[in-house]
């Protein structure tokens, strides 16, 4: 396999993995929020707010991941 091939798995990794995980926690933390607001609908404010937080920082790690493959693409 040549240098070229396994730069390019690396890239297609790097972008199935750090698109994979962050999918899987903003659905849990979609679903923890949606809980919290049904139990406590006085705080949904507050608890939508931290929840679009979370999101960012959570698409910034898919994006940072996005970041890499194209680096390595980039190589080849």
């Amino acid at each position: 396999m040549t240098s070229s091939a396994i730069i390019a798995l690396a890239a297609a990794l790097a972008v199935a993995l750090s698109t994979i995980a962050p999918a899987i926690a903003q659905g849990l933390t979609a679903s923890k929020a949606m809980e919290a607001i049904a139990r406590q609908p006085e705080a949904a404010g507050n608890i939508r707010s931290s929840m679009i937080i979370s999101m960012a920082l959570m698409e910034a790690l898919t994006i940072y991941g996005l970041l890499i493959a194209f680096m390595l693409v980039a190589k080849v």
